[in-house]
């Protein structure tokens, strides 16, 4: 089943208000979409005043752990939620199909899932960003390896590449890459986040490596108030990563 087969449900989730013909407050919708033979349930949080007429900068947001809705909701909730409806963005969420991984099989709805948002949404650019914590790290950078022109940045807070290899780092050179990590997590961590980033930094590319001190693998440095550093990366990014 192709892109043209997709099918999205809406189900009520958020508050809406309608300001005008076009514009609307809105939290958080809830939606369903089939996407090649797969169903994929998703969350979408909308700035505050959305306007479906007008552009957003958007971020692909990958949850922790199972990567179940409920892991979903805790990631929007604490790292995502409040500053993008404060700073005007639009994050997509989507929970792992049929519970697999979105680096263990659940990588199969893109880019599909992506054209299809896409299409519903106006993203500037056509680009996301796309972030995650622990697994939706590693997710984060799994799928911007396999589809990095749809993307400007990857942050992994924390996370590394699935099965890394020169290829995958490759593709992810054009792209802003922020990695994050907590002082007291474990050393495979460290080591192999340090190293991506070492050898992205001897192609050119702008990567970043961030020790956050006396934290463990649960980053509260990313967290609640604090997530305005994530939205600060994805500015940056927008603008053009500097070295």
């Amino acid at each position: 089943m192709g892109l043209r087969d997709s099918r999205t449900v809406v189900l009520t989730v958020g508050v809406f208000a309608l300001l005008g013909a076009q514009s609307a407050v809105a939290e958080v919708v809830e939606r369903i979409m089939r996407v090649s033979g797969t169903t994929v349930h998703y969350k979408v949080v909308l700035p505050d005043g959305y306007d479906a007429a007008k552009d957003y900068p958007a971020v692909l947001v990958m949850g922790g752990g199972p990567q179940t809705m409920n892991t979903v909701d805790g990631t929007l909730d604490r790292n995502f939620r409040a500053e993008a409806e404060r700073r005007g963005y639009l994050v997509v969420a989507p929970a792992a199909p049929d519970g697999a991984l979105f680096f263990q099989g659940g990588e199969r709805i893109f880019p599909e899932f992506l054209d299809e948002v896409l299409t519903n949404y106006r993203i500037v650019g056509g680009k996301f960003h796309v972030a995650g914590p622990s697994n939706g790290g590693i997710a984060a950078l799994h799928v911007a390896a396999a589809y990095p022109q749809y993307f400007l940045s990857a942050t992994a807070f924390p996370g590394y590449l699935w099965q890394p290899s020169e290829a995958k780092l490759i593709a992810l050179s054009n792209l802003c890459v922020f990695m994050y990590v907590g002082e007291h997590d474990e050393y495979r961590w460290h080591d192999e986040m340090r190293r991506e980033v070492e050898f992205l930094n001897t192609r050119g590319a702008v990567a970043r490596y961030t020790v956050e001190k006396g934290q463990p693998h649960r980053l509260e440095t990313l967290a609640g108030a604090n997530a305005s550093r994530l939205f600060e990366g994805f500015e940056e990014a927008s603008r053009g990563c500097r070295r």
